[in-house]
């Protein structure tokens, strides 16, 4: 081989090394620049796994040493057969959760939340309350859920318990939330809860109280959160905006008996690692008058209860109003 021949031969393959090196360069950049998805690239979020760390990080702090704050504020209406829906009063809720992964992978939310009812023009707690329905002013009775625990694992959830009033056995579908991208990446995830169980107020004993011998309970969730967010695997928690409503029987403490009827929650949620944004009043509320709900729970607990079952812990039946002759 001459000389002419070998530098040819060099420039060859350092020309190939360097058109190597490009292509890898721009292999490595095109996939820095692949774009974020609901399958990719830390989650994917059309199977069971990837909706079970999205709801954990929405919902709580994969980081166990934190605490993670959630609200909610809306209206409180009547519905009614034959007129329009009312407004009755506002609502605010506040709760605190923790997260606690399990040998099986799976994860179980220790939480507990309150829920606080507020007149509609002043936005104050109330004490008490006057019933358009009934003539009749009324005790009010803060929702002081404790606790109201969560296995949040890559199943559909079986529904809770009310120590023994459901007794669901279902085959377990994958947990898969139903997404969708809205504007400016955002991602948007939905939750539908619809139960129909054996009331514990029950009208024999608790005629004032009692809807009826059922419960018919449904609630719906939304939550709003950048997707970028959820799929940046060095975020351990993804604060989050979002809506709930629920439909539920006549709250007991309104003492609407068995009338036609039932009660909806509408409001906007949030979700957030600081306990300074949720409202003063609320947190002074809390304080003075819940205050083991400040913090979340530490331990786990096998029975939560919704508000409706905790009244019939807490509560006594309303002596029955006795007709005027």
């Amino acid at each position: 081989m001459d000389e002419t021949s070998g530098m040819n031969r060099r420039n060859l393959l350092l020309s190939a090394g360097a058109g190597a090196g490009v292509i890898a360069g721009a292999g490595l950049a095109e996939a820095k620049a692949a774009p974020i998805s609901l399958t990719g690239p830390y989650l994917d979020l059309s199977t069971g796994e990837g909706n079970m760390l999205a709801k954990v990080r929405l919902d709580g702090n994969l980081d166990e040493s934190k605490e993670k704050f959630g609200s909610a504020t809306g209206i409180v209406a009547a519905v009614r057969p034959g007129e329009a829906v009312r407004d009755l009063f506002g609502y605010e809720v506040f709760s605190a959760g923790r997260i606690r992964k399990q040998p099986n992978g799976t994860y179980r939310f220790l939480h507990r939340e309150t829920i606080y009812y507020t007149d509609l023009k002043s936005g104050e707690i109330l004490f008490e309350y006057a019933n358009p329905y009934t003539g009749e002013t009324v005790k009010v009775v803060d929702v002081a859920n404790d606790p109201w625990d969560e296995v949040i694992e890559p199943y559909q959830p079986l529904a809770p318990s009310y120590g023994g009033l459901i007794k669901e056995t279902v085959s377990r579908k994958p947990f898969l939330m139903n997404w969708s991208v809205g504007q400016n990446g955002m991602a948007i995830g939905q939750l539908h809860v619809n139960l129909y169980y054996p009331a514990r107020l029950q009208p024999d004993k608790w005629p004032r109280e009692s809807s009826g011998k059922m419960n018919q309970v449904s609630e719906s969730y939304v939550y709003f959160a950048p997707l970028a967010d959820l799929q940046n695997p060095k975020l351990t928690s993804v604060e989050n905006n979002g809506t709930w409503s629920r439909v539920t029987p006549w709250l007991p403490w309104m003492l609407m008996g068995q009338a036609p009827g039932h009660i909806l929650y509408n409001g906007i949620t949030a979700n957030f690692d600081d306990i300074n944004r949720v409202k003063r009043n609320v947190l002074d509320h809390t304080a003075k008058y819940h205050p083991q709900m400040m913090h979340a729970p530490t331990e786990w607990s096998d029975v939560s209860l919704s508000s409706l079952e905790d009244y019939a812990r807490t509560q006594k039946p309303a002596p029955v109003k006795t007709p005027q002759p």
